[in-house]
C-alpha cells in the first residue's frame, strides 16, 4: 500500500518527474512553474514543502530533484493516469479526451480500484497515446526512442507514442489514420523550416516541426 497525498503535491510531484527525466538532472522552480501554470513563489513553497516531508532534495542556484519516495508518489500518480485513459479509451472516449478527464480522476481511485482496472484491461503496459504505464512495484520500462524531427531523411522506425498535451495535434494524427504502432520514414525536410515530409501507409504526409518534436520513434536497427 503507498502513501498516498495530497493532489496538490501528486501534481507537483508529477510535474517535478516529467521535466527531471526531460532535463537529465535538477529542474528549476521556474521551469516547474510554467508547466504548472503558478507564480514561482508558489512553486517555490511547494518545493520547500517537499524537503520538508521527505520528496525531493532542493540545492539553491541548482534546481530540486525527487527523492526515492517523491518518485514513488509520482510514478504511482502516473500509474493511476495512464491507466485511467486507457480505460477511457476503451470504453470508447476519443483518444485526444482521456488526457484531461485522467488529470482530475488520478487523485481519486483506490489502490483497489487500480488493481481491478489493471486487471480488467490485461495488465496493459502502455496507453493510448503509447507511453508506458508503471507496473505495479512502480518499475517503468522506458525504451530508447527519438524524435521523429531528430531522424535525417531516410531514416525511419516505429511511431510509438506522442505527447498528450495537444488535442488538436492528437486529432489531426487521426484524421491522417496515424496511431502508434506504425512504420513511418522521414522522406525529407523542407527547407526555411519547412513541414516534415514523412512516408507511412504508402503514402507521403507533411507534418508540422512542432508534431514531429511530439511524436516518438523507436528507431529501426
Amino acid at each position: 500500500m503507498h502513501e498516498r497525498h495530497s493532489p496538490a503535491v501528486e501534481d507537483y510531484a508529477k510535474a517535478i518527474y516529467t521535466l527531471q527525466e526531460q532535463a537529465e538532472g535538477p529542474v528549476t522552480t521556474t521551469a516547474l512553474a510554467e508547466r504548472l501554470g503558478v507564480s514561482a513563489a508558489s512553486a517555490s513553497g511547494m518545493v520547500r514543502r517537499f524537503g520538508e516531508i521527505g520528496l525531493a532534495e532542493h540545492e539553491p542556484y541548482k534546481g530540486v530533484e525527487l527523492t526515492d519516495a517523491g518518485r514513488a508518489v509520482a510514478l504511482e500518480v502516473i500509474r493511476h493516469h495512464r491507466l485511467i485513459e486507457l480505460l477511457l479509451a476503451d470504453l470508447g472516449v476519443p483518444w485526444d479526451r482521456v488526457h484531461d478527464e485522467a488529470e482530475v480522476l488520478e487523485h481519486h481511485i483506490s489502490e483497489e480500484l487500480e488493481a481491478v482496472i489493471a486487471a480488467r484491461l490485461g495488465d496493459p503496459t502502455h496507453d493510448p497515446h503509447g507511453d508506458p504505464i508503471p507496473a505495479a512495484d512502480l518499475t517503468l520500462d522506458e525504451r530508447p526512442t527519438v524524435s521523429l524531427d531528430q531522424l535525417q531523411p531516410g531514416e525511419g522506425g516505429r511511431f510509438v507514442r506522442v505527447s498528450d498535451a495537444d488535442p488538436e495535434m492528437l486529432r489531426y494524427l487521426t484524421g491522417l489514420g496515424l496511431a502508434p504502432g506504425e512504420m513511418l520514414e522521414l522522406l525529407r525536410r523542407e527547407p526555411f523550416e519547412g513541414p516534415l515530409i514523412v512516408g507511412f501507409g504508402g503514402q507521403e504526409h507533411p507534418l508540422g516541426v512542432a508534431l514531429g518534436r511530439a511524436m516518438r520513434i523507436e528507431a529501426a536497427k
